[in-house]
């Protein structure tokens, strides 16, 4: 029972029950990428994307990112495109987890310039 409530109510779950009842009756599936994400579109033009696991934006990479955002360029219809030797894999965005990056985390290593006065 409670899969079935999560499923109609909570959106940054899983798809909701009314984004798969949309996605059947007016999605036409354009695309899968290699994290498992499933884009589709609809006939007034319309696009959205089904996640494979946990609904997060940074997760769209960039063969599909242009493609998403209507952004017209010569990569938009081919999805598959050739990675370089010296590209670096797709990260999702780390902030607010323990693996986030912090510039100043260690604060004794910034020495003041100047002595507090004191009365």
């Amino acid at each position: 029972m409670l899969t079935l409530l999560k499923k109609i109510f909570i959106w940054w779950n899983q798809d909701t029950f009314g984004t798969k009842i949309k996605t059947i009756l007016f999605g036409k599936f354009v695309g899968k990428d290699h994290f498992g994400n499933k884009y589709y579109e609809s006939k007034n033009g319309k696009r959205w994307v089904i996640y494979a696991e946990e609904i997060d934006a940074s997760k769209i990479p960039v063969e599909w990112y242009s493609w998403i955002h209507f952004t017209p360029n010569k990569i938009e219809k081919n999805h598959d495109l050739k990675k370089y030797d010296w590209q670096k894999p797709h990260q999702p965005n780390l902030t607010g987890t323990n693996s986030a990056y912090y510039p100043n985390k260690n604060k004794d290593a910034i020495k003041k310039k100047y002595k507090t006065w004191k009365n």
